[in-house]
């Protein structure tokens, strides 16, 4: 294996061991959530005003990382340190500038900003919602310095650090809340400091991954780098301003059908991310370099342009018959097995079996989307590869107008309910992804591609898994009743252990073969 190929295996294997670390301890952020404050009012509150800082962190430093800061740091690192480190200490300086104007803002505008998420019936404690967002609102400038921090060590190829950011900010959020509220009883307001604790966290375990470098605090306006910077992220911004728009209104009107829903919606949204980000992310990051290399070659106008653009849109559909094989599988199981999951993680403590039952609920809504929305990411990653942001931004504000329709609709014939805004997510998904596909079609002949196909094979193997899962349920519940931890876990870990071999067997005998082609060509890839 040449240098270069083991300098990509270790970074690859670090970034995949940091994002399952950070799921598995994002998962356990909500069930800590959950068994000590419930699906209540409060905790809604706090989902509410954790969205602030997360939201203007993406929409000011995260969606700038991958667009604009990487490819301009990964440059200067190439030719020249001493004018990196200039460029980075000026983006840190001005950064640190602004978003610390941002932050004083946010805490002055923080009753009208919870006016404005708290909902239009009053189910929501404003007051609290107020508190909440001044503990909350400063994460935005840690999050922020820790997203540039991480751009920076990314383009020099130094990984460790930024692959387990996501893992600490979960960490400390988790320590932060048990410490407080085993140890002082402090309410909901200690998640609060446990998300302000978390960001910080990610900024300070990057320090060390800055050894050699020599950062100044600058403040050149007219610098070249700030005009390039901002050419390459405004197609980008376009997309997040609209995403922001549809999210927040998400946010109000959830808050405005009951003081739990956000709650539920959001412990739901936990386990949909799941799989998506570690099928459709990974799968999406895996095949981008390829798409990339291959969407360069196809600009030439001879026969071999023409074959890089075949093998582009190769590499792009045996990306999503590969999330296809692995997310409607997901989708199937998470469908029959919602209760028993959620109750094995949420259900303790302060979590009653009635938000089992709701939470249940709308993650049902959220599965009719979940396969659109993972078929989505390798689609949009396609568009980057061709070096087209404005596309996928333009594409969101259709799906956002969907979405908007999906949800006032029903609202004009009845009072609006939870459901109807978790099924008009998923009717956003579809609707991104049907335009996406549309959209690819002037990139060339797409017949004969194959992912009908295999949809309809993992469907075919998925079902048969699924009279598995749904008649051994009935069965185990009976040999297994959900009287301890132990139980729970055993139930969910029997049935998912036989209906991944039911799956696997019928995918085998249907000879999909996807999975292994895949395999075999990243083995090839890593040199192994």
């Amino acid at each position: 294996m040449t240098e270069s190929r083991r300098g990509l295996a270790k970074a690859a294997l670090l970034i995949a061991a940091g994002n399952i670390t950070s799921r598995v301890l994002g998962l356990a952020r909500d069930t800590v959530i959950a068994g000590l404050f419930g699906a209540t009012g409060a905790v809604s509150a706090y989902r509410t005003a954790e969205f602030v800082p997360r939201q203007l962190y993406t929409l000011l430093v995260d969606g700038m990382v991958s667009s604009a800061l990487v490819p301009v740091f990964s440059e200067y690192a190439e030719k020249d340190r001493r004018v990196l480190w200039q460029v980075a200490g000026l983006i840190l300086s001005l950064a640190a500038v602004v978003l610390g104007a941002v932050v004083l803002l946010g805490e002055w505008l923080a009753p009208q900003i919870a006016w404005l998420l708290g909902g239009a019936n009053n189910t929501i404690d404003l007051a609290l919602l107020t508190r909440l967002l001044r503990l909350t609102i400063p994460a935005t400038l840690f999050l922020s310095l820790s997203g540039i921090v991480t751009g920076l060590l990314y383009a020099l190829k130094r990984f460790v650090y930024p692959a387990f950011t996501a893992a600490i900010f979960n960490a400390g959020i988790v320590l932060v809340t048990l410490v407080g509220a085993w140890g002082f009883h402090w309410n909901i307001e200690i998640v609060a400091v446990g998300l302000v604790s978390g960001a910080l966290a990610q900024v300070l375990i990057q320090l060390p991954g800055l050894r050699g470098a020599t950062l100044r605090l600058q403040f050149d306006l007219r610098h070249p780098v700030l005009r390039r910077i901002a050419k390459l992220y405004q197609p980008v911004i376009l997309g997040l301003l609209v995403t922001l728009f549809q999210t927040s209104l998400d946010r109000r009107l959830a808050n405005g059908t009951g003081e739990s829903s956000l709650a539920w919606m959001q412990n739901a949204t936990t386990l949909i991310q799941f799989p998506i980000g570690l099928v459709a992310a990974a799968v999406s990051l895996a095949i981008l370099p390829t798409l990339s290399q291959y969407a360069a070659q196809s600009l030439a106008k001879n026969a071999d342009g023409e074959s890089a653009g075949r093998l582009f849109r190769e590499t792009l559909f045996n990306g999503i018959k590969v999330v296809l094989i692995l997310i409607i599988p997901a989708a199937v199981a998470l469908f029959i097995l919602a209760e028993p999951i959620i109750g094995l993680l949420f259900q303790h403590g302060e979590f009653t079996a009635f938000d089992t039952a709701q939470t249940a609920l709308a993650l049902r809504f959220y599965l009719l989307g979940l396969v659109f929305a993972a078929v989505d990411q390798p689609l949009v990653f396609a568009f980057y590869a061709r070096q087209n942001t404005l596309t996928p931004a333009l594409v969101g504000i259709a799906a956002v107008g969907a979405y908007l329709l999906a949800v006032f609709v029903p609202a004009l014939f009845r009072p609006l309910q939870m459901t109807d805004l978790v099924l008009a997510d998923s009717i956003k998904q579809l609707s991104h992804v049907a335009l996406m596909l549309w959209l690819i079609r002037k990139w060339g002949n797409l017949r004969g591609r194959g992912p009908a196909a295999t949809a309809l094979k993992a469907a075919l193997a998925a079902g048969a898994m699924g009279a598995v899962l749904y008649f051994g349920r009935v069965w185990l519940a009976t040999a297994l009743p959900p009287v301890s931890l132990l139980n729970e876990a055993l139930l969910v870990i029997i049935l998912g252990a036989a209906g991944g071999g039911v799956y696997v067997a019928g995918i085998t005998l249907l000879r999909v073969d996807e999975i292994g082609l895949l395999t075999a060509a990243v083995r090839r890839r890593l040199g192994r």
